[in-house]
């Protein structure tokens, strides 16, 4: 069904359709979020993300948790704060370590993540455990993602249930769905595994994507990467998730983790690029350890063909002041009688 409809707009819209159609110009267009986000889960299925960032808490050789290799890491997220693309997003406030104890302020290292959100478009029933081959089948498509980050929130709660209010705030996706049927020319395989696979996370197919993607901040681009650096697939990461019997709604959101390859202009994150805020970055004749209020950054993603080019869309934030402390809201003044 997905492949005939895209078939009929495809005809629609391409050269020789229908001339008359009731176009919008893009300039004058207000996007709105490109589905209805029924969960969403955030994975961490770049290796060398992973490392980088382990680097910095622990040795090299304790950087990966035990568990990497054999299974994708994630943890769920909130559905209810995933925003379309130019909304602008508050500094978050919340809990953090103090030299006296804890108190409770504006993050002073908020973080991006450069990510590819797989779309599901097919259910899966309580208890039911699905393939990597099935799992492939349930995915609509990619948005690029956004998975805003507290660092220093995230380094005062984590342990032992992992992050929580410190992703919780804000998750921009772009406002424009790239079926995963047009990205099948593109497909390619990941980067070489270090361990063998249990069978229900092998994957005899390419899993990933020949997708030059990258982010800018402020208008100056500070990194590019290949989606095909990562270790784990969408499809892998849906099986894994309903491996346990956990059932798959339609409208699923699975964030691929931040994207990273090798080299220091290939991160997908300021944590990685300034070193947890040790070695500040220059961005437009301005230091930058971390995110500060006005800052605008873009994600980019794009994959060519033979005479041919896809996009994905723009997939923007720009951070504004913590909101002051207004009390309650007015409207959940009452609560439930």
């Amino acid at each position: 069904e997905w492949d005939r409809v895209r078939a009929a707009l495809t005809a629609l819209l391409g050269q020789g359709g229908q001339g008359d159609l009731p176009l919008v110009p893009m300039a004058a267009a207000r996007m709105h979020l490109p589905f209805a986000v029924a969960e969403f889960t955030d994975f961490y299925a770049s290796r060398h993300h992973a490392f980088n960032v382990g680097c910095l808490f622990r040795d090299p050789q304790n950087a990966l948790p035990p568990q990497w290799d054999h299974l994708p890491i994630g943890y769920n997220g909130r559905a209810s704060s995933v925003v379309v693309s130019g909304t602008d997003i508050h500094r978050p406030m919340g809990q953090l370590r103090g030299p006296q104890g804890p108190r409770f302020e504006p993050t002073a290292r908020l973080d991006l993540e450069l990510e590819l959100g797989a779309v599901i478009g097919a259910d899966s029933p309580l208890g039911a455990r699905i393939g990597v081959d099935r799992a492939e089948d349930m995915i609509f498509g990619y948005v690029l993602l956004n998975d805003w980050s507290a660092r220093d929130i995230q380094a005062w709660e984590y342990q032992p249930l992992g992050p929580f209010q410190a992703k919780a705030f804000a998750t921009t996706i772009g406002a424009w769905i790239v079926p995963q049927a047009a990205l099948e020319p593109f497909r390619r395989r990941g980067a070489q595994r270090q361990a063998p696979l249990l069978p229900h996370l092998q994957d005899p197919r390419p899993g990933f994507y020949d997708l030059q993607m990258g982010w800018s901040l402020n208008g100056q681009v500070m990194a590019r990467v290949n989606h095909s650096v990562m270790s784990w697939s969408a499809a892998q990461q849906l099986a894994h998730h309903a491996s346990s019997g956990c059932p798959m709604r339609v409208g699923d959101l699975l964030g691929s983790g931040t994207i990273s390859g090798p080299g220091p202009d290939q991160v997908g994150a300021l944590l990685e690029m300034t070193r947890g805020g040790a070695e500040p970055v220059t961005v437009a004749g301005q230091t930058r350890r971390f995110l500060e209020d006005g800052d605008r950054v873009d994600l980019f993603a794009h994959a060519h063909g033979a005479g041919y080019r896809i996009g994905f869309g723009p997939c923007t934030g720009r951070i504004l002041p913590a909101l002051p402390d207004h009390g309650p809201c007015p409207e959940a003044a009452g609560g439930l009688s």
